[in-house]
């Protein structure tokens, strides 16, 4: 018999299994309610979420602001790759290749069932549960051992800005930024920095092959043996959850805020979550993932000019803050004022510690029942109510997280870089034109023969 962890907010989560759930196939204003409810539901997958918020907030934007075909095509390669690692790579490898391959095969015969069922469940529902102690610290070092062979994930993301470098030059035959944002007119290539640009790239991407070996190496190792020391089964649970430790930390040295609490656990967590008894990416894999890849922006953007790297800089760290946090930053003040005005009361709940959590969509149908009885209406009018409710405290931030991270980041970033050439464009023409003045005054050899120049004139 399998052996498996039954969790109480798991029973909760999935008291609607059962009841009937409005589907707006017929009826005025069903097409627009069946878009609504699309929304919502895309909104509570992280993966989805994400990836509609980063299509539309970084590529778009871009698309519609291009400035050569190299730069159209170099960063459509690098959103579609880099939003696939973001949202799609932790999961596949965590579910497909690792939970029901490599990690499922290195188990013992008798446990590889009950390692895979209970793989999703977190640490805390592990070490909690009624499992034998064995099975427990097998679990935690498989978890731990999974999330270290995701290591792959953060390095090819760092690695993927080398591989766009790449791409542009063999594609397009050019490596100066100057040329692919179309600020450099005479469109000259310099064959020196081409090789540069290749050769480190082609180095960054060998060393990400190697890492992602090494860390799935790694992974394995701490799986097939961790179990065995304690020692080993502690570090992983910092592995998996270090904001939870660090939060500890926090409140023994008398640093107490549920909210700080709250940010630490879920953007310092490793470890999967769990939707549904898959795994899912975490928001703290996100966030490791997109600060890589900043980071590899950045080196990558050294080699193909200044002003390749000011943009990086200008424009990255604030799309990556945007990438991890989602909408979130201007979803607690737009929900704070919901709350002040008394709006959507059934949705939005205010309590001493801030906003409660906003209802799933799951949930709805319940709340919906609730408030039939109470107004004597019908529960597919109230749940359509509590749907477009919902899509516009979850809509509302969104939109103006696009038009101000989209569209206006990408113009004035544009702009600024254009400013910036310009600029520097000026500065070399007054030092050129500067130096030629001071060669000039300081070489004898040429001061000399414009005196005789100007003899011969005079004689005239």
């Amino acid at each position: 018999m399998i052996s498996s962890i039954n969790l109480i907010e798991n029973k909760k989560t999935n008291y609607i299994t059962n009841k009937k759930q409005i589907d707006f196939k017929g009826g005025a204003g069903s097409g627009s309610l069946r878009f609504l409810d699309a929304f919502i539901k895309s909104q509570e997958n992280l993966s989805s979420t994400r990836f509609i918020q980063d299509t539309a907030t970084n590529w778009l934007p871009k698309a519609l602001l291009s400035r050569s075909k190299a730069d159209f095509w170099e960063f459509t390669f690098l959103e579609f790759l880099e939003s696939g690692l973001f949202y799609y790579a932790a999961p596949f490898f965590g579910e497909h290749l690792y939970r029901n391959g490599l990690f499922r095969a290195i188990q013992p015969k008798n446990l590889k069932e009950d390692i895979a069922k209970n793989l999703p469940q977190s640490l805390d529902s592990i070490k909690n549960s009624k499992l034998d102690k064995g099975l427990k610290n097998r679990l935690i070092t498989t978890k731990s051992g999974m999330v270290v062979a995701c290591l792959a994930i953060p390095v090819l993301e760092y690695a993927l800005s080398f591989a766009k470098n790449l791409f542009t030059l063999k594609v397009f035959k050019v490596s100066d930024f100057n040329n692919i944002a179309n600020l450099n007119k005479n469109k000259k290539e310099d064959i020196n920095q081409q090789k540069q640009v290749e050769t480190h790239a082609k180095k960054e991407l060998v060393k990400a092959g190697i890492l992602s070996a090494a860390g799935i190496g790694a992974g394995i190792t701490l799986a097939a043996t961790g179990h065995r020391s304690d020692k080993i089964v502690k570090l992983s649970e910092y592995i998996l959850e270090p904001g939870e430790k660090l939060a500890k930390l926090f409140n023994k040295a008398g640093i107490k805020s549920p909210k700080f609490e709250k940010f630490l656990k879920d953007y310092l967590k490793l470890d999967f979550e769990n939707n549904g008894g898959k795994l899912s990416l975490s928001k703290g894999q996100l966030a490791v993932i997109c600060t890589t890849g900043l980071f590899g922006y950045s080196n990558a953007a050294k080699d193909r000019g200044k002003l390749d790297f000011y943009e990086v800089w200008t424009r990255v760290p604030l799309v990556v803050l945007y990438t991890i946090f989602g909408s979130s930053i201007f979803d607690e003040g737009f929900k704070n004022i919901l709350a002040k005005k008394g709006k959507f009361p059934e949705l939005v709940k205010k309590d001493k510690n801030g906003i409660i959590n906003i209802p799933s969509r799951s949930e709805l149908p319940k709340i919906a029942e609730q408030l039939a009885k109470k107004n004597n209406s019908s529960i597919d009018k109230e749940l359509a109510l509590l749907i477009k409710q919902k899509a516009i405290i979850t809509g509302v931030p969104y939109a103006f997280g696009l038009a101000v991270m989209g569209f206006t980041l990408s113009a004035i970033t544009r702009i600024w870089t254009k400013y910036r050439y310009n600029h520097q464009f000026k500065n070399n023409i007054a030092a050129d034109s500067q130096n030629s003045q001071n060669f000039v005054k300081m070489s004898p050899a040429f001061e000399g023969f414009r005196n005789q120049v100007r003899g011969a004139k005079l004689s005239k």
